[in-house]
């Protein structure tokens, strides 16, 4: 969701409400794939961690990363989020978009997201604008043809170098 919800309770408790079967594995499987279980293997009682109501004992990027997990648990043909990677940083977005791709069998993965770079590398682009579609395409296409998503993607990516360029000087 694009508000990450987790609830009072383990990690592990979290994990299963996403698949109430999953094993020990299936769930260090997810918190791998989810960029998660670097920082919940880090914590006291790693799956057995206890989790504030609304994850309050963990960063944004954190309780983000461990909603993926719990989605990607169950296993789904079918796996829609939400801009579910705003509260990473563009390092750890990349990884988990690779990891994504790297799914076993054959997924379909919707990534609702004002990031262009958190979509550029996907298959297809939708561009809507006021929630009318004005491209659809890959990356490179739309650079050519959708004004809207030039526009877009040339704001971010200025803003990057100009951030970038600020911190070498």
């Amino acid at each position: 969701p694009q508000k990450a919800v987790l609830f009072k309770g383990s990690v592990r408790e979290n994990l299963l409400m996403g698949n109430e079967n999953a094993t020990e594995q299936d769930m260090e499987e997810a918190l791998k794939l989810s960029e998660s279980y670097e920082f919940v293997s880090q914590k006291n009682g790693y799956l057995d961690f206890e989790l504030e109501p609304g994850g309050k004992n963990l960063s944004g990027g954190q309780k983000q990363r461990l909603t993926i997990a719990r989605a990607v648990v169950k296993d789904p043909d079918i796996l829609i989020l939400d801009d579910s990677a705003s509260a990473l940083d563009f390092a750890t977005d990349a990884s988990l978009r690779a990891a994504l791709k790297g799914m076993h069998g054959d997924k379909t993965i919707f990534i609702v997201s004002q990031r262009t770079s958190s979509i550029q590398f996907a298959d297809n682009i939708i561009v809507l604008d006021d929630g009318q579609m004005v491209g659809f395409g890959p990356h490179e296409k739309l650079l050519e043809t959708c004004e809207t998503y030039k526009e877009i993607y040339d704001s971010q990516f200025k803003k990057e170098s100009d951030m970038t360029r600020q911190k070498e000087v």
